[in-house]
């Protein structure tokens, strides 16, 4: 999707949209809408966060966190894709709404839609992450378990459309989407000072968040609103499901369709939509897409809120285990900040932890049990 850069130079700058309230809209003129959205004002405007502490223990020395974490209204990501998705269906006259999800895109259409007074159709593959389907279900969509993995899901998704005058948000209103996954990279570009960091480590289910991150930075640089950008664009993915991964390894870009098996259900994506162009997108900027098994995806869950005090969902621990892995093999060698996207809120993913934490200690209400444990904790 294109837009009349020429003309929005010298008349879009940074002191303008400085100016302007924090959240998508700031760049609005860089997003497919003909005007200003009555809902969403909330959405974006996540704070990027200097993590020195995690960067001492990678050895990456100018380290940030890009929180979407904390995003409204659902604490993922996906609010941004969805407020512009949304916007956009109003624009059309839609009245009926929906998607295909592993989670964190049902929670922001129900509940964006139920801000905007539409009706929506969340349609999941069975078997999800029971936090997650209550992040859905209580916006009283009409929410469709479905018996298969996310490709299938989708593909009835794209079924349905043919049928229904229903605007799903990642079928027929695709486009308009992926757009709002710029906003990330445009806020990311403004908060280290009007400059595009070195690099970007992007976790990859379809593989369109990657991208528009990369195509944000082209875009302000072509308004003169950021110096030349050469950010090398690092993908992520989980062992169990990393078919964008397999395609830059053998250097085709083909992607070649798998079945999921990880604890990461939000990148449990086995054909991405987008996955040619992530991979070489990551080739071209001279990054490096690789996958992490389970057990490190909840290790990168835990050092990222051991050093950082961020609980993220799995997709965060893989992108903390796949920075970890490329910076101990030498594969992440920067000069400039290094910026991962944290894309989603640990709480919506505790089942991943169940058998990593607990709680190992009991005592009675006295004090002499207290000083017992404690003197055996100093003392190990």
């Amino acid at each position: 999707m294109h837009y009349d850069l020429p003309a929005l130079r010298g008349a879009l700058t940074r002191d303008v949209i400085d100016r302007r309230e924090p959240g998508i809209y700031r760049f609005l003129e860089l997003l497919p809408l003909e005007s200003q959205p009555a809902f969403g004002q909330d959405v974006g405007g996540t704070p990027l966060c200097p993590a020195p502490r995690l960067g001492k223990a990678l050895g990456i020395k100018e380290l940030y966190l890009k929180n979407d974490a904390v995003n409204a209204p659902t604490l993922s990501f996906k609010d941004r894709v969805v407020a512009v998705a949304l916007a956009k269906a109003r624009e059309f006259g839609f009245e009926m709404v929906g998607c295909a999800s592993t989670g964190n895109l049902g929670n922001s259409v129900a509940a964006q839609s139920a801000r905007a007074g539409l009706s929506a159709f969340i349609l999941i593959p069975k078997g999800l992450e029971r936090a997650k389907v209550l992040g859905s279900l209580i916006y009283s969509p009409t929410l469709i378990e479905v018996e298969g993995n996310y490709d299938e899901v989708n593909r009835l998704c794209s079924q349905i459309v043919d049928e229904y005058p229903i605007g799903f948000v990642n079928v027929n209103l695709r486009p308009y989407y992926a757009e709002g996954s710029k906003t990330l990279g445009f806020e990311v570009a403004r908060d280290l000072g009007w400059r595009a960091p070195a690099a970007v480590v992007c976790p990859m289910a379809g593989g369109a968040l990657i991208g528009k991150i990369h195509k944000a930075f082209r875009e302000l640089q072509a308004l003169d609103l950021i110096p030349e950008a050469n950010t090398a664009m690092f993908g992520a993915q989980a062992l169990g499901c990393q078919p964008i991964v397999d395609a830059f390894v053998r250097g085709d870009h083909e992607i070649r369709p798998v079945k999921p098996n990880t604890i990461a259900k939000s990148l449990a994506i086995g054909n991405p939509a987008d996955g040619y162009f992530a991979s070489k997108l990551i080739t071209d900027t001279g990054g490096v897409a690789t996958g992490v098994t389970d057990p490190e995806i909840v290790a990168g869950m835990r050092l990222l809120a051991d050093t950082e005090g961020l609980f993220a969902e799995t997709a965060g621990g893989v992108v903390i285990a796949v920075t970890k892995r490329l910076a101990e093999e030498g594969r992440l060698q920067v000069d400039g900040p290094v910026v991962l996207a944290i894309t989603g809120n640990g709480l919506k993913t505790t089942d991943a932890l169940d058998s990593a934490l607990t709680s190992d200690i009991t005592i009675e209400a006295k004090l002499s049990e207290f000083q017992r444990v404690f003197a055996r904790l100093r003392a190990a």
